[in-house]
Parts: C-alpha cells; sequence; structure tokens
C-alpha cells in the first residue's frame, strides 16, 4: 500500500515546538514507511496569513532537516476548487443557510453527550423566509446537517490509532463548512485536499481527533477515499497547556537562534 502523508500549517505566524513534533512525526512515519511527505500551506485565512510567516515556515522545516515535494500546494489558489465542491454538497441538499448570530447560536447550544463540550443543530429557515433575508444581503453560514448526512449516506466506519471507528456524523453538530462571502473552511479545504493529492495517512495532533468523523462525513458524500488517520500527543507549555501562536509559544527561529541544534529539538521532543 501507498504511503503518503503531509505537515499542512497555516502560515499566521511563527512555527514552535508544537509544530515541530507534528512535522517530524509525520516525516518519520513517511521515512520509515518509504512513503512520501508533502508540505501543503493552509492560508485560506487571507486576514491573517503572511508570505514572510510562510518563508520562515520552509526555513524552520529545512533547518528540521525535513524535506518535501515541490510545487507546494497553496490552498489560496484553489477557491474556485472549494466552491465547486461546496456546490456539489448544495445540489445534495446536505447543507442549509444558517442566518442566526453568534448570541442566537450560542442560545441553540446543546450538550455534547461525548464530552463537556456543546454542539450546535440547527434547520434552514421557512424558504420565504429565506428568501427575503437573501434579498436583505444577511450574513449567513453554510453548516453540514448531521441528520440529513447520516440519512443519505448511513454508517461509516474509518481507522485511528485505536483502531476501527463507527464515524459520528453529529460529533461536531452541524459544522460550520463554508460561508456566504467564502466557499470554504478549514474542513472542507483539508478533506478536498487531501484527496486531491493523495493522502493515504492524515498524522495531526490529538486535538483534531473529533475532527475525523466530520471529515470522514465529507469524504463519504463527496465520493473520496478515507485516509488512515493518527492522531499524536500534544507539546504541552509548562503552564500545561498546549502551544499555541496566541499565547507567543517560544518559536522555532528562536530556539535556533538560542544555540540548539536540530538533534536537540528531537531530544526535547522525545523524538531522540
Amino acid at each position: 500500500m501507498a504511503f503518503v502523508t503531509r505537515f499542512a500549517p497555516s502560515p499566521t505566524g511563527l512555527l514552535h515546538l508544537g509544530h515541530a513534533f507534528s512535522a517530524l512525526t509525520a516525516w518519520d512515519a513517511a521515512r520509515a514507511a518509504g512513503g512520501r511527505f508533502l508540505l501543503r500551506i493552509e492560508d485560506i485565512d487571507a486576514g491573517r496569513s503572511r508570505a514572510e510567516f510562510e518563508a520562515a515556515i520552509l526555513e524552520d522545516l529545512a533547518w528540521l532537516g525535513l524535506g518535501w515535494e515541490t510545487p507546494v500546494l497553496r490552498q489560496s489558489e484553489r477557491m474556485a476548487d472549494y466552491a465547486a465542491v461546496l456546490e456539489r454538497l448544495i445540489s445534495l441538499g446536505v447543507v442549509y443557510r444558517c442566518f442566526r448570530t453568534r448570541k442566537e447560536v450560542l442560545a441553540g447550544l446543546v450538550s455534547a453527550p461525548h464530552g463537556p463540550e456543546t454542539l450546535f443543530f440547527g434547520a434552514p429557515p421557512p424558504r420565504d423566509e429565506e428568501a427575503e433575508r437573501l434579498a436583505r444581503g444577511e450574513a449567513f453560514a453554510w453548516r453540514l446537517s448531521a441528520a440529513q448526512t447520516q440519512a443519505l449516506i448511513g454508517d461509516r466506519v474509518f481507522e485511528d490509532e485505536t483502531g476501527r471507528l463507527r464515524a459520528d456524523f453529529a460529533r461536531l453538530g452541524d459544522a460550520v463548512i463554508a460561508r456566504k462571502d467564502f466557499p470554504t473552511s478549514y474542513h472542507l479545504a483539508s478533506v478536498w485536499d487531501d484527496a486531491e493529492q493523495g493522502v493515504t495517512h492524515v498524522i495531526r495532533g490529538e486535538d483534531l481527533r473529533d475532527s475525523a468523523h466530520l471529515h470522514v462525513a465529507l469524504q463519504a458524500l463527496l465520493g473520496l477515499a478515507t485516509p488512515i488517520y493518527r492522531h499524536h500527543r500534544l507539546i504541552l507549555g509548562d503552564d500545561g497547556k498546549r502551544l499555541a501562536k496566541r499565547d507567543r509559544a517560544a518559536s522555532l527561529r528562536e530556539i535556533r537562534e538560542s544555540g540548539v541544534t536540530p538533534a536537540g529539538v528531537r531530544k526535547i521532543l522525545g523524538l531522540a
């Protein structure tokens, strides 16, 4: 079986040790399997993505000793493809326009049976009301209906590091997959690009474990192959929280400039 995996960072800040762990874990898995390692730039967030951060990503990964195939796929160049995929989902009748404000969404949340999170489940407004709101130019989100998805495709099974699982299409509620003026979300773009690039093994942090259920739903709806999922541990800071750009976690650039070597990074991460 072919083995193709990827590392897909967003150029919205500098990489930190958590990114290094994810990239190295995927790279090592590809090398051990005699497979392929891809780099994908997930830059759909135009407001926060910066060319200098993308350049820093390439510099950091090369410093770590990673190599990747070229050309590198950039999601910002694929918006027309995502719009076409969204149209396919609309034609299937599994997505609906949700005009609820943030406050209204919060009021409609229900407790999730699998954890402390809360989920949103909704329904399209009556046809006349929807037409009126569209005529007024109101903002809306395209949500994937968990119920309609289940009714259309039935049960699906996928594999992660724990074994074979039945996909729970309601795991994330009726998830937002696009918006009025933006044809995709992380979920839709990631699923489509993994399929387009022939990714067979998705290796990423355990914070995205629940997302696999939604991604399997999208794959089934779009007739795409389902990869094998592997969710690795997260790298935590001294405060016990996972490292994050927004918390100003020490960047790989700072770590490199302090004199730490790539081998030292591996040792810090428990990969030596």
